[in-house]
């Protein structure tokens, strides 16, 4: 028997997270129903189908039924609050570690150009997205911003490093930084390394032509595997959208389901 996409577990953290369902309306239709309308939103993120295509037996309703969901629920804060609650839930469970972060970039596609596009240097100048990610020592995805395929690596990272919020969940202070944080030497510029400083956080970034990149490499693989993980999403295998929100919102989304597997293994 195949497995529910939206599963009573994750059904029961994000319910308290949607703003109400409407009323249904005397005659006509009756509108879908918040749970079917993620499960629609998932199997676009997971499958990469276009919302023209949601197949009609799911009971989903139409893509753009589904479509104006993911955009009012976004409007909403619905998938900041739900990566936050979920990276909380990791904390109180002890599945999160402080002691290292691992930060890098991913170049994608972006079909329709659009905002945070950009030419790509490494694809011959053709529009892409870049993707910024900060994860913990495990892969946990722990911020993630997109810009256009032609901004440097180094650009964000304070930006990345200060969209961490603070994260409750288990007895004492809330936990925000990370104490060591891994780079590729892309990031070793003197004010990366300050921007680390200030904040308390020890850099472990290769300097250019005094350490060899590969030693740190043995902490930073995390870090490719999690790009990996939201690649197996096919739809954040590609930008396909020309809005950079509903791009950003599938992306946010795609980390949330990375946490929420992750939540799973622990118990």
């Amino acid at each position: 028997m195949a497995k529910k996409i939206v599963s009573d577990e994750l059904w029961e953290i994000v319910e308290p997270l949607l703003p109400p369902e409407k009323p249904k309306p005397r005659g006509g239709r009756p509108p879908i129903s918040n749970r079917a309308a993620l499960t629609g939103i998932l199997f676009v993120l997971k499958a990469g189908f276009p919302w023209d295509m949601l197949p009609q037996e799911m009971g989903c309703g139409s893509g753009v039924t589904c479509w104006r969901r993911l955009r009012d629920w976004h409007e909403a804060g619905v998938w900041q609050r739900l990566h936050q609650v979920l990276l909380e839930h990791l904390h109180g469970a002890d599945r999160l570690d402080w002691d290292r972060a691992c930060m890098d970039i991913a170049s994608i596609k972006a079909k329709k150009k659009g905002a945070a596009t950009g030419p790509n240097p490494t694809d011959r100048g053709r529009p892409g997205t870049k993707r910024h990610l900060l994860t913990d020592r495990f892969g946990t995805p722990l911020a993630v911003r997109l810009t256009g395929a032609n901004t440097h690596d180094s650009v964000l990272l304070e930006d990345l490093l200060d969209a961490v919020h603070p994260v409750v969940g288990r007895r004492g202070r809330p936990r925000q930084r990370p104490r060591k944080l891994h780079a590729d030497k892309a990031y070793g510029a003197r004010r990366c390394r300050r921007a680390c400083r200030t904040r308390h956080i020890r850099p472990r970034i290769a300097r250019r032509s005094i350490e060899d990149g590969q030693r740190l490499g043995r902490h930073r693989w995390v870090v490719e595997r999690t790009f990996a993980w939201m690649e197996q999403m096919r739809r954040l295998a590609t930008r396909y959208e020309r809005r950079a929100d509903i791009h950003e919102t599938f992306t946010l989304l795609g980390c949330s389901m990375i946490c929420f597997k992750r939540l799973m293994r622990a118990f």
